[in-house]
C-alpha cells in the first residue's frame, strides 16, 4: 500500500493516536544526556530519526543505549541499537526499493534456487526450485530442478558462492547448467547461457490445481510470499478470492498449501488467506499483538482504538471452504517458511488440525512496519523494524524455533518432479495422508544433499511479517 491509500483507511480509525504520538515523537528531549560532537550533519539528521522512531516503536526499545553515536553511516547506527534477541529487523538507503521488495519487485532473472554441497567436494550446485512466468529465466526455457555449477564463468564452492552470487544483480550474467531429465532421473550435457536481469513483479500465486484421487478432491495452492497487490490494488487477494471460489465450485473436500518457499509478507494477505480457511471464520480471532508498552498505553487510552486493536480478526468471505475440509489442512514448509507463513500455521491451530508435511519451519514469532519519511528530502532511508509480538487465540506463541513436521522430510533430492506433479516428493506424501492409499512418487531416498543456503535467504522480503497498526506521519505499512 502507498502512504494516501493506508492514510484514507485509517484516518476514521487512528486520527486521535496518530497526533498523539506525533506529540510525543517531535516532544522527545534529547538534551537531557551529553551528546557526541556532530561531525558529519547528514547522518545525524538521518540517524536523529532513526532513534526517535525505534524510541518509541522497537519492541525492545528498553534495551536502546541512552546516547548513541549519531555521525555514524545509518546502516551501521541502526544496526548498533538492535537487541541480541533481534534477528529480523533491517534498514535500507532508498525507502522505495524497500517497499517495492514487500510487494515482490525486485531486479532479476526470475528463479529461485537452492545451494546444495556435492559429495567429497567442496564444489555447490545452485538447483532451480522454481521458475517465474515470462522471467527471462522462463523465456530461456530453465525449468524446476536444472542445476547450475558456474555464475559468470566461476564454479560455485564453499568459499566463494555468496561472493559470486552477488553478481546475480548485474544486468547481465552467464550461466553453466546442466539440464534435469526427471524421466530418466539424469541431468544432461552442461550448457552454457547468458540472462539479462529485469524489474520483474512477482505473483505470489504461483499455482493452483484441484487433484482428484479416488472419491477426493484435493485443491492444491503454491503460494510464494504474502502480499495484497501492487502500488494501492489489492489484485494478488482479489485473485487468491477467485482462486478459493474455484475450490468450493469444484467441490474440493481437503486442501494442500505449498509454503516452501514462502518466508513471509503481509498480514491483510494472511488475514484472507485464513479467512477462507476457517469454518465459520467471521470475527475469530486470527491473532493477538503484544507491543512495547509505550505503543500499548497509547493504543489502550485512545477512544479511537482501545483493546481491539490488540486483535487481528477473521472475516466472513463467500469464497470460504472451511466447511469443506475434514478439519485438517495440510501444509507444506521448507527450511525458508517464515513469519506470514508461521502466522498462518499458529493462527489456524485454534480451530483445525494443521498436518506439516516437510522440513523445520523458520521460527519468526515477531512483527515489522516499514518506517519512512517521504516528506524529507534529506532523508531516503526506510527501515522494517521489530514491533510486535504475534500469539493466536489460543494465547499460543512459542514458535521462534519453528514447527517440527508430523512428517519431516528436507525435500533435497535432486531428482525433483514438476509443482503439481502428484509423484512431487512431499505433494505425494499429503495425497498419501489424504486418501489412505500409496502413490507413486519417489519413495528411494537418494541423492540427498547437504544445504548450504537459499536464495530466497538475500531477498528483502524475507523473513517479514508486516502488521497494521497505529501510524504516526512517518510510518506506513503494507
Amino acid at each position: 500500500m502507498n502512504y494516501r491509500l493506508v492514510q484514507k483507511l485509517q484516518q476514521s480509525i487512528f486520527s486521535i493516536l496518530f497526533l498523539s504520538i506525533l506529540l510525543l515523537v517531535s516532544a522527545c528531549d534529547q538534551d537531557d544526556d551529553p551528546s557526541p560532537d556532530v561531525l558529519n550533519e547528514d547522518n545525524a539528521h538521518v540517524n536523529e530519526w532513526i532513534y526517535k522512531n525505534m524510541e518509541f516503536w522497537y519492541l525492545w526499545s528498553n534495551e536502546l543505549p541512552a546516547n548513541p553515536d549519531k555521525n555514524s553511516n545509518p546502516d551501521e547506527f541502526f544496526q548498533s541499537l538492535l537487541s541480541d534477541d533481534d534477528r529480523f529487523s533491517w534498514i535500507q538507503e532508498n525507502y522505495q526499493d524497500l517497499l517495492n521488495s514487500l510487494q515482490g519487485i525486485s531486479k532479476e532473472a526470475g528463479f529461485e534456487f537452492v545451494l546444495y554441497k556435492e559429495d567429497d567436494s567442496n564444489n555447490i550446485l545452485a538447483q532451480i526450485l522454481y521458475v517465474k512466468p515470462a522471467s527471462p529465466a522462463d523465456n530461456a526455457g530453465l525449468k524446476r530442478g536444472d542445476a547450475i555449477t558456474h555464475f559468470n564463468g566461476q564454479q560455485l564452492n564453499t568459499t566463494n558462492y555468496q561472493d559470486v552470487l552477488k553478481g546475480l544483480g548485474n544486468s547481465t550474467f552467464s550461466i553453466t547448467y546442466k539440464p534435469l531429465d526427471i524421466a530418466q532421473e539424469t541431468f544432461g550435457e552442461a550448457k552454457t547461457m547468458s540472462l539479462s536481469t529485469v524489474v520483474y513483479t512477482e505473483n505470489p500465486n504461483f499455482l493452483s490445481k484441484v487433484i482428484e484421487v479416488n472419491d477426493k478432491k484435493i485443491g492444491y495452492y503454491v503460494y510464494n510470499f504474502f502480499s495484497p497487490g501492487t502500488g494501492t490494488t489489492e489484485i494478488y487477494d482479489n485473485e487468491m478470492n477467485d482462486i478459493f471460489a474455484g475450490f468450493k465450485a469444484k467441490g474440493v473436500t481437503d486442501l494442500v498449501l505449498d509454503f516452501r518457499f514462502n518466508s513471509g509478507g503481509s498480514e491483510v494477505s494472511a488475514n484472507n488467506l485464513a479467512s477462507l480457511i476457517v469454518p465459520n471464520a467471521n470475527d475469530k480471532i486470527f491473532f493477538k499483538r503484544e507491543y512495547n508498552s509505550k505503543v500499548e498505553d497509547e493504543i489502550l487510552k485512545d477512544p479511537n482504538a482501545g483493546p481491539s486493536l490488540l486483535q487481528n480478526k477473521l472475516k466472513d468471505k463467500a469464497e470460504n471452504i472451511g466447511s469443506q475440509l475434514p478439519g485438517r489442512v495440510y501444509v507444506l514448509t521448507g527450511s525458508r517458511t517464515a513469519s506470514a507463513s508461521e502466522l498462518i500455521i499458529n493462527g489456524l491451530k485454534p480451530y483445525m488440525d494443521v498436518f506439516l508435511i516437510g522440513d523445520v519451519t523458520y521460527g519468526k514469532n515477531v512483527g515489522s512496519i516499514s518506517l519512512f519519511d517521504e516528506e524529507d528530502p534529506k532523508n531516503t532511508w526506510g527501515m522494517q523494524p521489530i514491533v510486535v509480538k504475534v500469539s493466536n487465540a489460543l494465547n499460543q506463541s512459542d514458535y521462534s524455533q519453528g514447527f517440527t513436521p508430523n512428517i519431516e522430510n528436507k525435500d533435497n533430492n535432486l531428482f525433483i518432479y514438476p509443482l503439481g506433479d502428484t509423484r512431487e516428493e512431499l505433494l505425494s506424501k499429503a495425497i498419501e495422508q489424504i486418501t489412505g492409499v500409496p502413490t507413486t512418487g519417489r519413495k528411494a531416498q537418494v541423492e540427498k544433499k547437504e544445504i548450504i543456503g537459499h536464495s530466497l535467504d538475500n531477498k528483502r522480503r524475507s523473513f517479514n511479517l508486516t502488521v497494521e497498526g497505529p501510524i504516526p506521519a512517518r510510518v506506513i505499512t503494507q
